[in-house]
């Protein structure tokens, strides 16, 4: 708590020093301040770009659209600029601080429907961030999807530098690096499991989305946490000048959203529900009687605006999966979230949030049976504060810094009886606490016309906390014949284990001309929980743990540079990035690994390194007709763990060394579009039986190196068709109709292969039973399906 103490009364002496000098500082430059909305919702938009013609400079509006300028005193014409929206020019004569707030109109004749991005048109080749990548939400809906549900997820899959597990998984893998190891952020709470029906679809509802951003590196310093990536998710403020509804239904679920203000220009809210119903189908269904799975969504959002100083957020998530057996045996798991953020203005150039965050996963198992009856629960909760400060000194300068805390609560396993003469007995594993900090400090800088820098520090801080018994472990590598040695019982709050790093960040971009740029960046990146897991295959089911005295934190140290180059007047993006990233304490499991409810689970894993690098292409058109992206992934990654596949290198088990994505839509006319995605990828590696010895009675399988065989190659073809009846008609009422076919051309994707003795097509055995076979699991073949949705 003292350590809580020191860095909040720092990092709040800073904000009050800077508040106090850009507010006593000599008059010679006046600042120019404001907030940027949609003129139809009262929605802030974020990343407008803000142009000074005089100075051939200007800045853009950040995550709560707010931006600053402090300039000397003087007649200004100001260009406000917005993909998707018309441009607005401003005379101003600056001779005192000045208020201007401006509201955009979506420009109808480039953009039939409203498309908050945060892109300007040429934002790749200006802004000095790299290896960041926007989803663009309206696009994203008209691309195919599984059983007609849009899915920002699947769209990142197919993104530069990201590959997925495979066919049916929400999982995706940035540059290398494991599915744990992305920041999922949603309103800035995490998401700690991002699938719906193991892995089909994810927990983001399309419609309620207002921006999402992938950063697979250049990773800014007010976020840490993980090795890979972040993904930055948030929601829609809700219209504040209309009541509004929508809602869809598709082949799999269906959803609805209502917003609009609580007090006009001042207050509104956003609820949006979604929910599956194939457990209703399999009702009707006789032999499937008490068998069913399903899925829900619940969001909502409050948004309150003071005054321009002060505004306040209050968002929440809830969603879960259900999947019944029987009425013999039931899963469920979910995330729940709460976010409460308040935006304040000490004065023109210093803005601040102040956020509060709670998240929590949880997973229940039940077996509903007289002698073999248990339940088992199991969850993880954070609670966390956030101060984070922005500071506009100038036009060339922006300074950022601010203090992060957040308290982890870990229960890997609370198992009950269920059953009048069940065999179980109450166990529950040791919980495990942990206490994560961190101070940043972060700074952008136009350093001349060609040159532009970010650079800053993060500094965490991490302690797992009692109570808790540590064991201490004799031959603890051997994960069979270990000892217990001694122990030790550690309090409520005291320290078990501590552990601090630097985590310095830099980027740098330099323009050669109006069109084309270079860029560099270099991040470290330091991970203090970890996912424990033996499977290839993402469940929901596994364990996670905080850095401890046989955990260690991970790290990782990433360098990119690129090439990136606008086409036609910023009609096509063209780049090119290449990175390497080395990791230290990477986790694998000893081979025959045993963590289901494990208390000595800290004789299973073994840390060592692993090595990444790759070459990203990227070519996307954002405007006209045709919109759309094409991508290869050119990439390798090692992983050496000692004792592991005899401590020699072996292929990460999401390693895919070619990858190719295209995705595109046309629109045909105003209410006909259509579009497409193609993905091909190399097949993952796996580790296969080579064949088996006898002892005895005992048989046992001789396997691969570690990962020593692949799949099949992956490639899949999608198709969808958009028809909007109402568009062009100026009518309130909105509907649209999706038609699509999921794997057109019926290609059976390996989702995993496994082995058994050979038999023929009747089951019978053939031979004496000395002879294996690997059998091919795929999961969809031809899928057609049809969505309608509607608004007013």
């Amino acid at each position: 708590m003292k350590t809580i103490a020191t860095l909040v009364v720092l990092t709040l002496s800073l904000g009050t020093i800077f508040a106090q000098n850009s507010g006593s500082a000599a008059k010679k430059q006046y600042t120019l301040s404001g907030y940027i909305k949609d003129a139809a919702s009262a929605e802030e938009l974020l990343y407008v770009n803000v142009w000074v013609e005089p100075l051939k400079s200007g800045a853009t509006s950040n995550t709560y659209g707010f931006y600053s300028l402090t300039l000397a005193p003087g007649a200004y014409r100001l260009t406000f600029s917005y993909l998707g929206y018309q441009n607005i020019s401003k005379e101003i004569n600056l001779d005192r601080d000045l208020e201007l707030n401006v509201e955009m109109q979506a420009d109808a004749q480039t953009l039939q429907e409203v498309q908050i991005s945060d892109k300007k048109a040429d934002e790749a080749v200006r802004e000095v961030a790299m290896s960041r990548l926007d989803v663009p939400i309206a696009q994203v809906k008209k691309l195919p999807a599984l059983l007609g549900e849009p899915d920002i997820i699947k769209t990142i899959q197919t993104l530069p530098g990201v590959t997925s597990a495979g066919e049916g998984t929400s999982s995706f893998y940035v540059r290398g690096g494991a599915a744990d190891q992305n920041l999922v952020l949603i309103d800035e709470a995490p998401v700690y499991d991002v699938s719906h029906l193991f892995g089909l679809f994810s927990v983001f509802n399309a419609d309620i989305l207002k921006s999402a951003e992938l950063y697979k590196g250049g990773i800014p310093t007010k976020y840490g946490g993980r090795l890979s990536s972040l993904l930055e998710v948030s929601t829609k403020d809700g219209n504040a000048r209309q009541l509004e509804a929508a809602g869809s239904v598709s082949t799999l679920a269906a959803k609805a959203s209502l917003e609009g203000p609580i007090v006009k220009d001042k207050a509104s809210f956003i609820l949006a529900a979604r929910r599956s119903y194939v457990d209703l189908i399999m009702k009707q269904i006789p032999d499937l009687k008490g068998t069913g799975v399903q899925f829900y969504d619940l969001n909502g959002k409050l948004n309150w605006k003071i005054n321009n100083n002060n505004r306040f957020f209050l968002s929440a998530y809830a969603g879960r999966d259900i999947w019944k057996f029987n009425d013999d045996f039931q899963m469920d798991w979910g995330n729940k979230t709460t976010t409460f953020r308040w935006n304040h203005l000490f004065n023109e150039r210093l803005f601040a949030n102040t956020t509060l965050v709670y998240s929590d996963f949880d997973y229940t198992l039940q077996q509903n049976d007289a002698l073999e009856g248990f339940r088992w629960d199991a969850n993880q909760k954070e609670y966390s504060v956030k101060q984070d400060f922005t500071w506009f000194p100038s036009p060339k300068f922006t300074l950022q810094f601010g203090y992060q805390g957040t308290y982890r609560q870990f229960q890997p396993g609370d198992i009950r009886p269920n059953g009048e003469n069940t065999i179980f007995k109450p166990t529950k594993l040791q919980a495990r606490y942990a206490l994560d900090q961190a101070l940043y400090v972060g700074a952008e800088q136009k350093v001349s016309e060609r040159l532009s820098m970010q650079y800053g520090v993060r500094f965490s801080l991490f302690q797992h906390l009692g109570p808790e018994t540590i064991y201490t472990y004799a031959n603890a590598s051997d994960n069979v014949n270990y000892t217990i040695t001694d122990s030790t019982r550690y309090k409520k709050g005291q320290v078990i284990a501590s552990f601090a790093n630097p985590e310095p960040r830099f980027a740098a971009r330099y323009q050669l001309n109006n069109s084309s740029s270079l860029k560099f960046s270099y991040n470290r990146m330091v991970q203090y929980i970890h996912l424990l897991s033996n499977s290839t295959v993402p469940i929901p089911f596994n364990t996670w743990s905080p850095s401890s005295p046989y955990l260690k934190p991970q790290k990782a140290d990433q360098v990119a540079i690129g090439y990136f180059k606008n086409l036609d007047k910023n009609t096509w993006e063209f780049s090119a990035e290449a990175y390497y990233k080395a990791s230290d304490n990477i986790t694998e499991f000893a081979d025959n690994a045993n963590i289901f409810f494990n208390e000595h689970i800290a004789t299973e894993f073994r840390q060592g390194k692993a090595t990444s690098y790759g070459l990203e292409l990227l070519l996307r058109r954002n405007v006209g007709d045709l919109r759309g992206f094409a991508s290869y992934t050119l990439s390798k990654t090692d992983v050496t763990i000692p004792t592991v596949n005899n401590g020699q290198a072996f292929p990460a088990n999401y390693d895919r060394r070619h990858s190719f994505n295209l995705s595109l839509t046309y629109d045909l006319s105003p209410r006909w579009s259509i579009g497409g995605n193609f993905t091909y990828a190399t097949g993952r590696p796996i580790t296969l039986p080579t064949g088996k010895y006898s002892f005895g009675n005992y048989e046992a399988n001789l396997y691969s190196g570690r990962n020593g065989y692949r799949l099949p190659n992956f490639h899949r073809l999608d198709i969808a068709a958009t028809f909007d009846p109402a568009k062009n008609k100026g009518r309130r009422w909105q509907n649209t109709w999706v038609f699509g076919i999921y794997n057109v051309y019926n290609r059976q994707n390996p989702f995993t292969i496994y082995t058994r003795t050979r038999q023929d097509d009747e089951g019978n055995v053939i031979g004496d039973g000395t002879e294996k076979e690997a059998r091919l699991v795929y999961l969809f073949s031809v899928l057609p399906y049809v969505t309608w949705s509607f608004k007013f």
